[in-house]
């Protein structure tokens, strides 16, 4: 049995994901080049990590964010990028907004949360006007690119049950070039993403997951027994540089396209 992620602590996700979120979004937005000036939506925008990454690289004449989780969107109200973000409370298939009211629509490690993953790219290409950018970037989670799949695995090798995302075939690179595809976007690509991030130490990453909503309620559960052997078992596959540092990878997969004119 497998129970489902809720993210409603937007600074517990600052740390658990956030810093990740950035990571792949420098590249994915180098991917895209866009212009200046543009009106933004940041769909399923959370804490407002990657809404703030797209104040600071791309001078947007408008930003909007819009997400399910009230507690998420506190956090992001606090951000300094509040100054010129909206964040709004609302539904990826169900955007509150009218025909043609942005630029560029964008789907930061969202897609797999969406229940219909087509009808939540319907929605964006709906708000983009002609010529605009649709765009989407997600873990590859059946490909074992999420940033904690190791952690992930070896709980589940121990006979726990990890929360994990409802869609997870959404983030597969041929789907997601499908749902753009039969959504009527022209000029379709793809990428593959590949980052590292590195903690101070391995006690700065355990402390980091244990309020992860992906495993913190497993690891909460846990005996100290299995615990203990859980940790002998990530040291091991984590092992730590001269100065205790550890490093670890994670691998997105990325699509963009043209709303036709």
């Amino acid at each position: 049995m497998e129970s489902k992620l809720i993210f409603d602590n937007g600074a517990t996700y600052e740390r658990y994901m956030g810093v990740w979120s950035q990571l792949a979004g420098e590249t994915f937005l180098e991917w895209l080049t866009p212009k200046p000036g543009l009106r933004w939506l940041d769909v399923g925008c959370g804490n407002g990590a990657f809404t703030e990454l797209l104040a600071a690289r791309c001078a947007p004449a408008a930003l909007e964010g819009i997400d399910p989780a009230e507690g998420q969107l506190a956090f992001a109200r606090a951000r300094p990028v509040a100054r010129l973000a909206r964040f709004t409370l609302g539904d990826a298939m169900a955007l509150p907004h009218g025909d043609d009211t942005f630029d560029a629509a964008v789907m930061p490690l969202v897609i797999f949360f969406v229940p219909v993953p087509a009808k939540g790219v319907a929605e964006m290409v709906r708000v983009v006007g002609s010529g605009g950018t649709v765009a989407a970037y997600a873990w590859d989670m059946n490909g074992g690119g999420f940033p904690y799949e190791l952690l992930h695995a070896e709980l589940r090798a121990m006979g726990e049950v990890v929360p994990v995302a409802p869609q997870p075939n959404a983030s597969r690179l041929d789907v997601m070039q499908d749902y753009w595809t039969d959504a009527g976007l022209a000029a379709v690509e793809t990428r593959v993403i590949k980052v590292q991030r590195t903690f101070a130490s391995f006690d700065d990453y355990w402390t980091t997951i244990l309020g992860a909503p992906s495993a913190g309620a497993t690891l909460a559960k846990m005996t100290p027994a299995d615990l203990a052997r859980l940790q002998a078992r990530m040291r091991h596959l984590l092992p730590a540089d001269a100065t205790g540092r550890i490093t670890c990878s994670a691998r997105a997969n990325a699509v963009k396209g043209s709303v036709p004119g």
